[in-house]
């Protein structure tokens, strides 16, 4: 491809604004509701951004901890830093960390709370599963999660679902207080916050979260296509992951399910109700795109190859072996 790639950041901003202002506005509804005070809601607002804010800064080691990755050298694994070398060049970033962590369930993920503090794991089990066109797909999707500010993004949806869920809770034990109590007493409305508090509003902020999550993992889908200009090699690793996650999904301890939501598919065996609570959009969903995407690409090399201006990248897609 002619020229540097230019990391536009695409993504789903109204959607990604409208879904943080729902947050806020379930936020709002239960302290109106319940008759909550300033301060209760002061306090749980500073609780969850300190905790989120902890959790965003020191990203990269706590999810590489996590996963008990170690970080390898390019004597190591020559054939990953030959791939991240060339698109983090390519979009012109500085090059991460390359971890690999000792799981067999195919997977990978980035993390880092910017460009210079990235770092990108690969589990032993997917440098099995996947053949090298294959893994520099999932490396041009993880990539892009850390030039899009992903981790920004859903440390603040975390810390907006931690709010709700803290504020719930406090309703639940503490009964709400304050301003206006006694006449909402009188019609219902006290309960009523109650139960919305400690029942619906942290599920409704699970769901909003997870919802940002998947349509994260869209954009990634994309962006990372356009960067290593193969969506079709995506699409196929997307299909083996997914099934070599059914054979031999991660085990589910704190350090795996802290980390989850930053892998490229999810790492547990998803069925029946799991699966609305899945951070991750249908695999079969994302292959479809990735599929029209190819052949948009390939209509572009079309009309390159007939002196037209291209549309995408110059980047061949062959037939996946």
């Amino acid at each position: 491809m002619n020229g540097k790639f230019k990391v536009h950041g695409h993504f789903n901003g109204l959607k990604t604004t409208l879904l943080f202002a729902l947050m806020w506005a379930i936020i709002m509804l239960i302290w109106w509701f319940t008759g909550g005070t300033q301060a209760t809601l002061g306090i749980y607002i500073v609780i969850g951004l300190v905790t989120t804010f902890a959790s965003y800064w020191f990203s990269d080691k706590i999810a590489v901890a996590s996963m008990r990755a170690r970080q390898v050298s390019e004597q190591e694994a020559p054939e990953l830093y030959q791939i991240v070398r060339e698109l983090s060049a390519k979009a012109g970033k500085p090059m991460p960390r390359i971890y690999i962590a000792p799981t067999m369930s195919p997977n990978a993920f980035a993390t880092g709370r910017n460009e210079r503090h990235a770092a990108v794991c690969c589990t032993q089990g997917i440098l099995q599963v996947l053949n090298a066109r294959e893994i520099r797909g999932v490396l041009g999707h993880e990539l892009m999660h850390v030039y899009n500010h992903d981790i920004l993004t859903s440390a603040i949806a975390s810390a907006l679902a931690t709010i709700i869920t803290y504020l719930g809770y406090s309703m639940m034990y503490l009964g709400g207080g304050g301003r206006d109590r006694n006449s909402r007493d009188s019609n219902g409305f006290g309960l009523i916050g109650i139960l919305l508090s400690t029942i619906l509003a942290p599920i409704g902020a699970t769901l909003i979260q997870l919802s940002i999550s998947r349509t994260r993992e869209f954009d990634a889908d994309e962006d990372g296509s356009r960067l290593t200009g193969d969506p079709a090699a995506l699409a196929s690793a997307l299909n083996k992951i997914e099934n070599g996650v059914q054979q031999n999904p991660m085990p589910q301890t704190a350090g795996t399910q802290s980390v989850s939501s930053m892998m490229i598919a999810n790492p547990f065996s998803a069925k029946g109700l799991s699966r609305l609570f899945s951070t991750h959009p249908p695999t079969s969903e994302r292959i479809a795109r990735l599929m029209q995407m190819g052949n948009e690409m390939s209509d572009a090399q079309i009309q390159q190859s007939a002196g037209q201006t291209p549309t995408y990248s110059q980047y061949s897609n062959p037939n996946i072996r």
